[in-house]
C-alpha cells in the first residue's frame, strides 16, 4: 500500500496531478480544492490510499492526513465508493461536510455529483455523531470557548455563517440546553444542530 508520496508536480489536470517521485511519475486523483493548490515545478507531500478494481489501480490522493481518513471513512458508507467519496470532498471542504453530516444537512450532500438524497441521507445515517470535526487555528475571538465549543463554531463558520454570530448562537443553545461547558464530545453534534436551527431561523 503507498500511504504517502513526496515529489515534484510536473502537471495539473481536472482530476489528477502527475508527481515525479524520484523519477517515477504518479497519477493521483484529488479533490478540486486540493488540486487548486498544487503548481508545476513545485514540490508536494500527498496523502495517498490505493484502490483495485477489476479495471483499473487507482491512487486517491489529499494534503492532509484528516481528509484521507475521511475519504476512508466515507466509503464505509453502504453503497458508496471511492469516486462518490472523492465527489463530495470536491464539492465539499472537510469541515463543510463533517458539518452538514452533524446537521443532517442531506440537501448540502446531495449537491455532490453521482450522490442522490437517499445516499446523502444513508451516509448521515451511518456516521453522524461518528466524525471529528478537524482542528483549526483559532483567533482571538474564541479565547473564551472551551475547545468543543469551538469545534461548534468552527463548523458553523466553515457553512458560512459569521464567526460573531455564530459564536453568540452557540453561547444561547448551551444556556438555553442547560449544556455543561467545557462541551463534551457527545454534545457537539446536538448543540451544532440545534445552533443551526437558531441561525436558521433568525435570517
Amino acid at each position: 500500500m503507498i500511504g504517502l508520496l513526496s515529489g515534484t508536480v510536473i502537471g495539473v489536470e481536472s482530476d489528477t496531478v502527475l508527481l515525479d517521485v524520484s523519477g517515477v511519475g504518479f497519477e493521483v486523483r484529488m479533490p478540486s480544492a486540493d488540486l487548486a493548490s498544487l503548481h508545476a515545478g513545485s514540490p508536494a507531500q500527498i496523502f495517498t490510499t490505493m484502490n483495485v478494481s477489476q479495471d483499473a489501480i487507482t491512487l486517491f490522493g489529499f494534503l492532509s492526513r484528516s481528509s484521507k481518513q475521511l475519504f476512508i471513512r466515507l466509503q464505509k458508507v453502504s453503497g458508496i465508493g471511492p469516486k462518490v467519496a472523492l465527489s463530495l470532498l470536491s464539492t465539499l471542504r472537510p469541515e463543510q461536510l463533517i458539518a452538514s453530516i452533524e446537521a443532517g444537512d442531506s440537501g448540502a450532500l446531495a449537491k455532490a455529483p453521482g450522490l442522490g438524497r437517499k445516499g446523502a441521507q444513508k451516509i448521515i445515517l451511518e456516521l453522524a455523531g461518528r466524525l471529528e470535526v478537524p482542528e483549526r487555528s483559532t483567533g482571538d475571538s474564541e479565547e473564551n470557548l472551551d475547545s468543543g465549543s469551538q469545534q461548534v463554531v468552527q463548523g458553523l463558520v466553515s457553512l458560512g455563517w459569521q464567526m460573531r454570530d455564530a459564536e453568540q448562537a452557540v453561547q444561547n443553545v448551551c444556556r438555553d440546553g442547560e449544556y455543561a461547558l467545557p462541551l463534551s464530545t457527545q454534545d457537539i453534534p446536538k448543540v451544532l444542530k440545534l445552533a443551526l436551527t437558531s441561525l436558521d431561523r433568525g435570517r
